[in-house]
């Protein structure tokens, strides 16, 4: 693979480059390659089924980049999973995955209940002697193999594998450093945690023009203090985020080109990027480029993009996500099948070498969401927007799948989790928007019998108990309680009237 090769080329001729850097460790690309090396020797000897993919857990060390590199240099996909994952959730990922090995960089003990799965750590790497030589090439994931596969939320309550190719991932990568201002050595933000799809953003074109990353963890982002300290120290030229995360930046004054005096450029995807964001960060940034982009995880991170200019910012009330790729064609088809007049709202479908094979072991969601147009793949979205001359404008979601502070969720399994709840007999989730852009969540819930006098505790019983199976960001911000859900004419729950009277 052309970007292992590059990455390769640095370790030998940067050796003392410093390739990540996170809070109390840092790793050079001579320690990268030669660890990743052991790593992937170290996998080659546990005879591991050549489909089987590594998983990875952990936050923001630099061992978890060494187990990604090993894992693909050994021929297996790796799949990053944060430590914020609950358990449970993690239980349902290693069945669903079949995976055979999990490398734990955390330094944290894992209580899984799925006892098929090998479970290791770093140091049991470091400690097993094997030979110093360089692995094959040969062995090197390669073409449309995985390279790695993320977990996104799914309707059924059960997480989809998204499968990224070699390929998927190069075409990136290629547009990356291509299109837009990245050239060779610069200092990349790491604001998302790998399990993220944002985060590819920022880590393969940072190893791939030999630059590095500078991580920011989750302990950062709770202490603003310890947070704006880490960003004057980091150096960073590009930043790369969700719009969410430098709008709570720009809370703060000091937030400004002073603090941040190389930084170059502005990398956006994940979410909607407010106008008056935009116009923030070019006040406050005026040497710096802001780029808006839009994909979603099974295109391969992004598929179009747009430098904002001013003349945007009074043009647009809401931002375009710009134009497609050069090996990306976009159809926006309406309920028929039938491809729009430019102007007019239809279906994003993706075609070209962007989009994933589909999802891991689930074949029929695959056949669902993914097909073959004139010979190349393509992926059905569930997202509306219109074409006006060439520049893309998105216009939310079909179904209620959505994306909130940057994360991709289904509406439908967090009400599944809800409504397991002893305490629950009915339960929709709503999203609750600010302008164009979900600001959180709440539960509308019709509650089962109960002792509980007040309903705050009613409400802490059942965040409690979803807490031990849903990611913090997925649990509803605002708990509602109602005697019955409303009925349309046809039987189902009349989520239109639900979203009126939460909003009131």
């Amino acid at each position: 693979m052309r970007m292992l090769s590059k990455i390769k080329d640095f370790a030998f001729t940067h050796p003392e480059a410093n390739a990540f850097i996170s809070p109390n460790k840092e790793i050079t690309y001579g320690d990268l390659w030669r660890q990743s090396e052991q790593v992937a020797r170290y996998i080659l000897k546990q005879n591991i089924g050549s489909g089987s993919p590594i998983i990875v857990y952990g936050h923001m060390e630099p061992e978890i980049l060494v187990c990604f590199l090993g894992s693909v240099k050994s021929g297996h996909a790796y799949i990053p999973i944060d430590i914020s994952i609950p358990f449970e959730r993690i239980d349902r990922i290693c069945k669903s995955s079949e995976a055979e090995l999990l490398i734990n960089v955390s330094g944290q003990p894992m209580p899984l209940e799925n006892s098929s799965i090998r479970m290791i750590t770093f140091e049991d790497v470091e400690a097993m002697a094997v030979d110093s030589e360089d692995t094959d090439a040969e062995k090197w994931v390669k073409e449309d193999e995985n390279f790695y596969i993320i977990y996104t939320s799914g309707s059924t309550g059960n997480p989809k594998g998204v499968q990224i190719s070699v390929n998927n991932l190069q075409s990136f990568v290629d547009w990356m450093t291509e299109d837009f201002p990245i050239t060779g050595g610069l200092r990349f933000l790491n604001q998302a945690p790998f399990s993220f799809d944002l985060s590819v953003m920022d880590l393969f074109p940072s190893l791939a023009t030999g630059g590095s990353l500078f991580a920011i963890t989750k302990e950062m982002i709770a202490r603003p203090k310890i947070l704006f300290e880490a960003l004057k120290k980091s150096d960073t030229q590009v930043w790369t985020s969700t719009p969410s995360f430098v709008q709570m930046c720009l809370m703060d004054p000091s937030f400004k080109d002073e603090l941040l005096p190389n930084l170059t450029v502005f990398l956006f995807c994940g979410e909607v990027l407010p106008v008056r964001i935009a116009h923030q960060l070019m006040e406050r940034f005026p040497k710096a480029k802001v780029y808006n982009t839009y994909g979603p995880t099974e295109a391969t991170v992004a598929i179009t993009f747009v430098e904002v200019t001013k003349e945007m910012l009074t043009q647009y009330e809401a931002l375009p996500v710009g134009k497609a790729k050069k090996d990306i064609k976009l159809l926006l088809l309406n309920e028929d099948g039938r491809e729009v007049p430019e102007g007019e709202k239809g279906e994003i479908i993706i075609i070209g070498p962007s989009v994933s094979k589909g999802y891991l072991g689930q074949p029929e969601l695959t056949e669902k969401a993914f097909t073959t147009i004139n010979g190349e793949r393509a992926y059905r979205t569930g997202d509306e927007g219109y074409l006006e001359k060439e520049l893309l404008f998105y216009k939310g979601r079909r179904d209620f799948q959505i994306k909130l502070h940057g994360y991709r969720m289904e509406l439908e399994e967090i009400e599944q989790h809800i409504a397991k709840s002893s305490l629950v007999k009915a339960v929709v989730v709503i999203p609750v928007y600010k302008g164009d852009k979900i600001e959180s969540l709440t539960a509308a819930i019709v509650p089962a019998k109960h002792d509980f006098e007040k309903e705050y505790q009613l409400t802490g019983v059942i965040k409690k108990e979803l807490a031990e199976k849903l990611p913090a960001y997925m649990i509803p911000k605002r708990f509602t309680f109602y005697q019955e859900l409303p009925m349309t004419p046809n039987g189902k729950i009349d989520r239109k009237q639900i979203r009126e009277k939460v909003i009131l």
